[in-house]
């Protein structure tokens, strides 16, 4: 058993997904709707989350950002994310919390500690997490729009509130560092619990980028376990670009299935429906096999929702689309320049919404 390869707890077992989490982050939509973006589905404008919906999404994803500066979509702070919670609740689906703990984007390539934070020694950092987390946590539960999942950090690969919490960043790999960025995982853990009322259902997520690296996603879970992490939850970035084949991916969806027996996401993902404005920054063009343009994309999408839902013991618990609503506005830079949102140019949805299907 994992327990006893590692010498330490293994995570709460799971007996795999009732239904599928289908649907996109959406974090950026009231910003691009303020910048004048129309959303339409066969030329009829409508509210995007409605579209979606109509087309089989289920469930949303929020990032919220600690005090963001406000430029182009780094708006979310949490006025802003309450607002965007209750209209996501409003229609009916679920919805998926992601704290970066920064005041900008964190991935796996900077981590950078709030502002606020930043001088604080590592006890009052983790104090700040739990504290700040309760709160954000409590002030949602307060307005109705309780998260149904919870990430505890966003793409986390190298750690979190870089330098306190990082892992290898210096080429370093050391016992203290794990229980350095562990214990700020488990503060924000328990920040999360401790807004909760007793019939509270919420799940925690821990995200790891590497969806096709089935050796790097068990080096950062067994660390997890070894240093007993509470999660329930196991996110998976998945861009081909960066992350390999499809096949790469299935394979790290059934070890990691296997090994940790607990869910599992594609929690963000993407793929062109065009040429032009992606090419820039995809590094592995040979993996993206799917041709660029609609049909493309719709078959990206069918397929990795096939292989999520693929995983062994039915633990594929979602597929997110990341920024679905990128559409081109003016004066506001949106992602790839929208070549991978799930709505074209001129704001219609696209045929590869209609794959989002629950059903």
């Amino acid at each position: 058993m994992l327990a006893a390869c590692l010498g330490g707890p293994t995570a709460p077992k799971s007996t795999g997904s009732a239904r599928l989490f289908v649907g996109g982050d959406i974090s950026a939509l009231e910003r691009i709707e303020q910048a004048g973006g129309v959303f339409r589905d066969s030329s009829r404008p409508g509210d995007a989350i409605a579209i979606l919906r109509g087309h089989g999404a289920n469930g949303f994803r929020l990032r919220i950002f600690v005090h963001p500066n406000g430029s182009e979509v780094q708006v979310n702070d949490l006025a802003y994310t309450l607002h965007m919670a209750k209209r996501i609740k409003t229609a009916g689906t679920k919805l998926l919390l992601d704290f970066h703990y920064s005041d900008t984007w964190a991935d796996p390539g900077r981590q950078t500690t709030p502002a606020a934070w930043a001088t604080l020694g590592f006890d009052s950092l983790a104090r700040a997490v739990e504290t700040y987390t309760a709160d954000v946590i409590a002030q949602l539960r307060q307005e109705g729009a309780l998260p149904d999942i919870v990430q505890v950090g966003n793409e986390i690969d190298h750690g979190m509130l870089w330098p306190a919490g990082a892992i290898g960043v210096a080429g370093a790999d050391t016992l203290l560092e794990w229980e350095h960025f562990t214990g700020l995982l488990k503060a924000g853990i328990r920040g999360v619990r401790a807004a909760l009322a007793p019939g509270d259902s919420v799940r925690i997520m821990l995200h790891y980028s590497g969806g096709g690296n089935a050796a790097g996603t068990r080096w950062f879970f067994d660390h997890m376990n070894r240093h007993g992490v509470p999660y329930d939850l196991i996110g998976l970035s998945y861009y081909p670009w960066w992350h390999g084949t499809l096949g790469d991916l299935r394979a790290n969806l059934a070890a990691t299935a296997s090994r940790y027996g607990v869910d599992l996401m594609v929690v963000e993902t993407a793929y062109p429906w065009r040429t032009g404005g992606w090419e820039g920054f995809a590094t592995n063009t040979a993996a993206m096999t799917w041709p660029k343009s609609r049909a493309g994309q719709a078959m990206f999408l069918r397929d990795v929702r096939a292989a999520v839902v693929g995983t062994p013991n039915g633990h594929g618990a979602g597929v997110v689309w990341w920024y679905p609503e990128a559409i081109p506005v003016a004066g506001l830079y949106v992602w790839a320049g929208g070549s991978l949102a799930l709505f074209d140019s001129t704001g219609n949805a696209l045929q590869a919404s209609a794959v989002m299907s629950a059903r």
